[in-house]
């Protein structure tokens, strides 16, 4: 068995609305898509929200993602028992 190449962890600098957060990850391509799509997500909730309040701003976007998160849980084990069951 070929034993794999752990890669080694790279600073980032991630800018989420507005803030910078200096981050060490093995896949910075990764962290910086994921970056940009909460930064994305965060900018939508404070237009929804009408709010400056950044934590607010922070909470409810992570509720929506915890949301969505549950949701693609709930379907993965949905298909599982169904794939089970064949």
């Amino acid at each position: 068995m070929a034993e794999e190449i752990k890669k080694q962890a790279e600073r980032v600098l991630v800018e989420i609305y507005g803030n910078t957060y200096p981050l060490k990850t093995d896949d910075p391509k990764h962290m910086l898509q994921l970056a940009a799509e909460l930064d994305k997500r965060m900018k939508q909730m404070a237009r929804v929200v009408r709010s400056f309040d950044e934590r607010k701003i922070a909470v409810l976007t992570c509720l929506q993602l915890a949301e969505e998160f549950d949701k693609l849980k709930q379907d993965y084990n949905e298909l599982v028992e169904l794939l089970e069951e064949k």
